[in-house]
């Protein structure tokens, strides 16, 4: 018997009140249809239909290429979307088709494997069920003694029917043949004017036989339809990631205030304090030390280093190598090992050497730096003429006197010497000191003329 799968990705939430379709908010820097996408390949399905709608071309480009993509152009409810999905499938006689929401983030392979293990043979439907504390928005699952025979939406339920805490949450498995005809059967007599997938249980229920999973728990089955709901995902989300990394030898000094995105790889004995954020295609390695207060994104921190109070995007930092406090790392740089970007720093497109120090107060764009060398506190790369960047070249072992203004196009061989408050336009020779600073000149009894002048008169 084949598997096919359906994602529900049509809806366009509302009640987000965004132009970004639902499906598209992101959960630990992921769309919440990519994680849907993922828990439903984990069953090694033949196919995999995901229904798109509202947004539907930004959806079709978060999506893997080896998902079947289908519209549905007028969301008229899940059951007439898994109609459209079927409709591209073909004929699904003889398999099973598992139906999942694309925007439950938090779903777990451990409940589809269960959900399949209970669909046997003969079997029309098994849900994924939850008993939540509160019920609010989900369909009520309705059983007759152990048996169930249907679910009722929220907006379509009684009192009684509402009192009800076990719910149905959008996750079935149906015998194909099963689900086709059902579908066939339900109408859009309902206060939402939709054909709902919730019904195909009540029309599968009277001759067949409707079988339900409980879930690991409530917080497995949280849909997203609200920014309330998304941030309640994400916190869930975060307390996973964060305790598979504990797990695996991560320390963190505050996992609640520790936020890692699903791209991000850690290496054990990296140490991570409060309030840092880890994302993108990020790797740390061992030793590393991360926080308080880091923002990375989408960089490489190497073995032993130490970033603090900084911000790094596009970045490389070597073994050994120190970031911050409050530094700015922009794409392009890269920290050899046991470098240094220290206090109000910016760096862009910026070579660092082994040992080589930027100490204070500077910003080093477009440049290449050797090793052993020392960046005075208030020097700049002036690396951009109002039409185009250029390039600094600082060697090996130079030392930049604080204030030094570096106009690109220059170079400063090894060993040179820059004096402070310098503004070196041209090439430095190796082992030269360079000055650049008018003559200073001194008033003499300037404070004593000053004080004999008469105030000037207000008005």
């Amino acid at each position: 018997m084949s598997l096919r799968a359906i994602v529900l990705a049509a809806g366009q939430g509302t009640r987000m009140q965004s132009d970004i379709p639902k499906v598209l908010h992101e959960v630990a820097g992921r769309p919440l249809v990519t994680w849907a996408v993922d828990v439903v390949s984990a069953m090694n399905p033949d196919e995999i239909v995901v229904v798109v709608g509202h947004g539907a071309e930004a959806v079709r480009q978060a999506l893997p290429e080896e998902v079947t993509i289908v519209t549905q152009p007028e969301q008229l409810g899940t059951g007439h979307a898994v109609m459209v999905a079927l409709e591209a499938m073909g004929d699904v006689s003889g398999d099973s088709v598992l139906v999942v929401p694309g925007d439950s983030p938090l779903l777990l392979p451990g409940s589809l494997s269960a959900l399949l293990d209970e669909h046997g043979e003969g079997v029309s439907a098994t849900l994924l069920t939850a008993v939540v504390p509160d019920p609010t928005g989900y369909g009520r699952v309705i059983r007759y003694g152990d048996r169930v025979v249907g679910i009722v939406e929220e907006k379509d339920a009684d009192e009684e029917q509402r009192r009800i805490t076990e719910v149905a949450v959008s996750t079935y498995v149906f015998d194909g043949g099963a689900l086709a005809e059902a579908l066939r059967e339900i109408e859009s007599d309902n206060k939402q004017n939709e054909y709902y997938l919730t019904d195909v249980i009540g029309a599968l229920a009277a001759p067949g036989t409707v079988r339900a999973v409980a879930a690991a728990g409530p917080s497995e089955v949280l849909g997203v339809n609200s920014h309330d709901q998304l941030a309640a995902a994400a916190a869930q989300m975060r307390r996973r990631i964060n305790g598979r990394w504990m797990q695996a030898g991560v320390w963190m000094q505050d996992p609640e205030r520790t936020y890692i995105d699903a791209g991000v790889t850690l290496e054990a004995g990296v140490q991570i304090y409060a309030d840092t954020q880890i994302s993108g295609d990020t790797t740390v390695a061992a030793g590393a030390r991360l926080g308080p207060h880091a923002f990375v994104v989408d960089s490489s921190i190497g073995t032993d280093a130490r970033v603090w109070y900084a911000v790094l995007r596009g970045a490389e930092v070597g073994e050994g190598a120190q970031v911050g406090p409050f530094a700015s790392l922009r794409p392009g740089t890269v920290m050899a090992a046991g470098s240094k970007v220290g206090t109000f720093v910016e760096t862009k497109e910026a070579r660092i050497g082994p040992r080589s120090k930027v100490p204070h107060l500077s910003y080093m764009g477009d440049v290449t730096i050797g090793e052993d060398t020392n960046v005075g506190a208030g020097s700049i790369t002036c690396n951009y003429d109002g039409l185009e960047k250029h390039d600094t070249l600082i060697g090996d072992r130079v030392f930049l006197g604080s204030d030094t203004m570096l106009v690109a196009p220059v170079e400063i061989g090894d060993d040179a010497y820059t004096g402070a408050g310098s503004t070196i336009t041209k090439d430095v020779t190796p082992g030269s000191l360079a000055v650049e600073r008018s003559q200073q000149k001194e008033m003499r009894g300037y404070a004593a003329k000053q004080k004999k002048r008469k105030p000037r008169e207000d008005g």
